[in-house]
């Protein structure tokens, strides 16, 4: 058994040279054809040819039976031009009437189609699977001893390739044309195929008749002989015979699975199929091939006994004849033009190389799987080099490098997949505690070769893609594996070998950048130089995660947005704006998972703390790699990273006013002094960008303005007026003057007055009178609070109400009303006015609701004299000031001239 691959290479290669024999007959006969084609045409333009005409002169004074004879070299110099219009003589074929084209053939019914096709696809179907299951009934009941099983099983292939051979000649030599979609004889040889296959399958791994030498040749001559038959027969029998005999491990399968002995068999007939799809360019057989060769890898994956080597040996041979037979431009492959990425090539390639990383990860990283997945990797970078139609698929060796290093450090470190509902089931970290050297040593040569190939791959193609997609995997792979090695060794705390690596990196791909500036212009170069600077930026942030804290990837991650922008700033690459982008996204979902970014660790130290640079540098960052991207456009990643850069900002504000209120402790409930806090600076904030977006014109200025007005107003209205009013809970306002009663409704009136006076030109009236109206009642609450504070202290819900508090509150209000006139006629605002009538008003109505029935003796008096002595002022003020009535003077006498 263990001379089984040995004997499977000898075969393969015995295929592969039959293969390449018959390509090069297909080509002698197709030279003959065509060179046959050329003589005739040339012969009969020589025999249709017309004489040249001659001068008129020499027409007349030649005898027209004796015409001389022709210099050479005047049969090959063309006729003279003639001012008459000759028509050259009729060539022979056109002397026979031309036969009409032949009417159109209608389209086949429902019955034709019925009884002419899908008839006899069904029973080539029934004969295939009625020998399948006879021979599995057979093995059941017990009714035919092994031999006889096998001897019947081979007669009825022979059978069926005889019947369909006999059905082919037969239909060659008669005159009814065969159906293309319904070939009898091509169904009858393709059951019959199916079920050699079976039978020679059945004879060697279930009953032992065969010893591995003798069954590998068996099936490799029926494989041969389908090869063979499909040339013949068309695709039908091709189809057929791939489904029947990858089918046939399941159809006959015995209580004990042989994986060497079904791994030889299915590398024989993909040799098979592949060599058939070659030859007839059949791309559907290759795909096919493909994804039946790949289902197979998953039998004995999800058990504890897993054989790790005949799947590595499955997926090893199918990866060499893909690359052998599949791959354009690479040994035996079809052909095809420079610089195009073939998907066939490329996802054949890949689909081997997830099948290696699903065996290295289902055997617990052993060492065989490691093997066989590098050198998978290895060849992946080898056919990719030579061919550049499956260059694709170093997407797919980069990605499944990766997953295997990142599964590698998860399983010892189940910690890292730790949520708020807890750890994920079956993860435990006695999965892969081993093997940590031989991971060392691929990582080693996956980094190094990855990104020594990816450089000087820079300037081999004339196609821009290939060199682009090469530089992105030296970038990316390299960068991939150093994470996964930090996140399993270093457990994601400081490391400073890790840093030092990571700065060697960044030296690699800074120099890799100086070299790639100083070439000269090839397709890509630019491309793959900004993606080998973004490299070098990424590894120094990394550099300064390994080195630091784990809250310093956040400020690494903004600082590559910013690093991307400048370079995308240097050179206008799309791709570049949309890097920056990304990078923009991951800060802010991982600000999502944890907004404190050190989780505890944030100090108690108020606004100089790890939210001051967990925030403010990614901010700075962000704000800065959009005036970076500004330079070049407005569009989607430059509004992306105006959106982080607001958002971060905004964080950094409301987050360090929540440290600062609760002293730290971030899970602690509001109070009175964050929300004002909070509503000054969504307030401010929305004034800076109100001004910043009639400078930038970005609508997300503009959007960032409104809702950071929303934010305040929601705030304002929510916690200043309702859950955290001290007219309504037992809260503490502070000293006489300088108390939260100024921060929390003072200077949030004044900022909405800035901000109403801020959108009164650029936006709706209504939109600026909102905001004026909130600043007044936020005001006027001032007011009350205030004179609510001088009576009752701290407290402001302890004690009753005396008439001297509620006469003091007519008198500030009515004197808060004055002011604000006073103010309007200063500036000639209408705005302040009408506040002022809207302050008087309410004065008014509560000297007529309130003070009437509640104030009592000398209150009472005074309350309605002075509102009456206010109101005749005012009324003086509007008609001497603001309305005064121009008196217009006597028109003055006229004199005569």
């Amino acid at each position: 058994m263990l001379d089984a691959p040995f004997d499977v290479f000898a075969v393969m290669i015995a295929i592969v040279a039959f293969l390449i024999a018959l390509k090069a007959s297909n080509q002698a006969t197709e030279l003959r054809r065509r060179l046959g084609s050329l003589e005739a045409a040339l012969q009969a333009q020589r025999q249709v040819q017309p004489p040249p005409l001659l001068p008129l002169q020499e027409q007349a004074s030649t005898p027209a039976a004796e015409p001389p004879p022709l210099a050479p070299e005047a049969e090959a110099a063309p006729p003279p031009l003639v001012t008459e219009e000759v028509s050259p003589p009729p060539l022979e074929a056109s002397t026979e009437a031309e036969a009409p084209p032949p009417p159109p053939a209608p389209a086949p019914g429902f019955e034709e189609r019925l009884g002419t096709r899908w008839v006899v696809w069904i029973g080539g179907l029934a004969l295939a699977l009625g020998g399948f299951f006879m021979v599995r009934y057979s093995i059941e009941a017990g009714l035919l001893g092994p031999g006889v099983r096998v001897f019947l099983g081979g007669l009825f292939a022979v059978a069926l390739l005889g019947a369909g051979e006999w059905t082919r000649r037969k239909e060659s030599i008669s005159t009814i044309e065969a159906l293309p979609i319904a070939n009898i004889p091509a169904i009858l040889t393709a059951a019959g195929t199916a079920v050699a296959f079976a039978t020679v399958y059945a004879a060697y791994a279930l009953y032992g008749f065969l010893v591995p030498a003798t069954a590998f040749v068996l099936l490799g001559i029926v494989a041969m002989g389908t090869l063979a038959a499909a040339l013949l027969h068309g695709p039908a029998l091709a189809g057929l015979g791939v489904v029947g005999a990858f089918a046939t491990p399941v159809l006959v399968s015995s209580g004990k699975p042989d994986y060497w002995a079904l791994y030889v068999y299915l590398a024989i007939v993909t040799a098979a199929s592949f060599g058939l799809a070659r030859i007839r360019l059949w791309r559907w057989l290759a795909v096919t091939t493909i994804v039946f060769a790949v289902l197979w890898i998953f039998p004995g994956l999800d058990t504890g006994d897993l054989h790790v080597a005949p799947h590595a040996f499955h997926v090893i041979a199918g990866f060499v004849l893909a690359a052998l037979l599949v791959v354009c431009g690479f040994m035996f492959g079809p052909t095809i033009e420079d610089g195009q990425i073939e998907p066939v090539s490329s996802s054949a390639l890949g689909a081997y190389l997830f099948g290696a990383m699903l065996i290295v990860l289902s055997s617990g990283h052993a060492d065989l799987a490691l093997i066989a997945f590098t050198l998978l990797v290895a060849a992946t970078l080898f056919v990719a080099w030579r061919a550049e139609a499956a260059v694709g698929a170093l997407g797919a060796a980069a990605a499944t490098i990766f997953i295997v290093f990142a599964e590698w450090a998860v399983r010892a470190n189940p910690d890292m997949l730790v949520l708020p509902g807890g750890a994920m089931p079956g993860i435990t970290p006695a999965a892969t505690d081993s093997a940590v050297t031989l991971h060392l040593v691929m990582a080693a040569i996956f980094a190094a070769g990855f990104g020594i190939a990816g450089f000087f791959a820079q300037g081999r193609s004339n196609s821009a893609i290939i060199p682009v997609v090469w530089s992105a995997a030296g970038v990316a792979t390299p960068i991939a594996i150093l994470v996964a090695l930090y996140a399993r060794i270093a457990h994601l705390d400081r490391s400073i070998p890790f840093a030092i690596l990571a700065v060697l990196l960044a030296a690699a791909f800074g120099a890799a950048t100086e070299t790639l500036t100083r070439r000269e212009t090839r397709p890509g170069l630019a491309i793959s130089t900004a993606l080998f600077a973004t490299g070098t930026l990424g590894a120094l942030a990394l550099a300064l995660t390994f080195a630091l804290e784990k809250g310093w990837l956040t400020i690494a991650l903004a600082l590559m947005s910013l690093g991307t922008a400048w370079i995308a700033m240097q050179r206008p690459i799309p791709f570049l704006r949309w890097l920056a982008a990304i990078f923009a996204g991951i800060v802010t979902a991982r600000v999502g998972y944890d907004p404190r970014i050190v989780g505890d660790a944030v100090g108690t130290t108020p606004i100089f703390n790890w939210l001051l640079w967990g925030y403010g540098l990614p901010a700075a960052s962000f704000w800065a790699a959009s005036i970076y991207l500004r330079r070049r456009g407005d569009d989607a990643p430059l509004r992306m990273v105006e959106t982080a850069a607001i958002l971060f900002t905004a964080l950094l504000a409301f987050m360090e006013v929540r440290h600062l209120a609760t002293g730290g402790d971030m899970i602690a409930a509001p109070s009175l002094l964050e929300a004002g806090l909070q509503v000054c600076v969504a307030l401010a904030m929305a004034i800076g960008l109100e001004r910043l977006r009639l400078r930038s014109h970005s609508i997300v200025h503009n959007v960032g303005a409104v809702v950071l007005t929303a934010i305040a107003g929601l705030i304002s209205v929510f916690g200043l007026l309702i859950l955290e009013n001290p007219l309504l809970w037992h809260i503490d306002v502070g000293g006489a003057v300088f108390n939260l009663l100024l921060l929390g409704y003072a200077l949030p009136a004044v900022l909405m007055l800035l901000l109403a006076y801020a959108v009164a030109a650029e936006r709706g009236k209504v939109y600026a009178n909102t905001i004026a109206g909130a600043a007044l009642v936020f005001a006027l609450a001032y007011v009350t609070l205030e004179i609510r504070r001088f009576y009752h202290g701290p407290f402001l819900v302890n004690g009753e109400t005396t008439g001297a508090e509620q006469y003091t509150y007519s008198i500030g209000w009515l004197a808060f009303g004055v002011v604000l006139l006073g103010i309007g006629i200063t500036v000639n605002s209408e705005r302040a006015r009408l506040a002022s009538a809207a302050v008087i008003a309410l004065t008014i109505l509560k000297a007529f609701v309130i003070d009437m029935s509640t104030l009592t003796g000398v209150y009472r008096a005074l309350s309605f004299m002075c509102l009456g002595i206010v109101l005749v002022a005012i009324g003086w003020l509007y008609q001497r000031i603001l309305f005064r009535r121009q008196v217009t003077p006597p028109p003055a006498p006229q004199t005569q001239a």
